[in-house]
């Protein structure tokens, strides 16, 4: 299995995230009834970050925070909502891809995850 190394790669992984997410009753609600996402024009912003995160690319250019604050206020996001999240970007990322920028993307999950947690109390 090979590293991500490039936003096809992202692309891939983003994508398949998504799909594992949206078929999740614990959490596709908040994508598909609170946020009401459009998973064509959302998944190249996420993309975007994420490249930003493991290229420093500087792609992305909203506050990630902001919006999920504002997520937050419709529909509280909960510990579970984020372990949920999480558990489903870790298998998808060790499903696809192995490596440093894989391992990468599973760390920065974990820290914008407590982060996030700690910020919307």
């Amino acid at each position: 299995m090979k590293d991500i190394e490039n936003r096809a790669d992202l692309d891939l992984l983003m994508g398949a995230f998504y799909s594992e997410l949206l078929r999740d009753p614990a959490v596709n609600y908040v994508f598909t009834d609170v946020a009401r996402i459009n998973l064509t024009a959302h998944l190249p912003l996420i993309v975007d970050f994420w490249e930003q995160m493991l290229f420093n690319t500087h792609t992305y250019k909203s506050n990630v925070f902001e919006i999920h604050k504002n997520l937050h206020l419709k529909s509280a996001l909960e510990k579970d909502h984020f372990s949920t999240w999480l558990n489903h970007l870790n298998r998808t990322t060790d499903s696809h891809f192995q490596g440093e920028k894989a391992e990468k993307v599973k760390t920065s999950a974990l820290s914008i995850v407590t982060i996030m947690q700690l910020k919307l109390r």
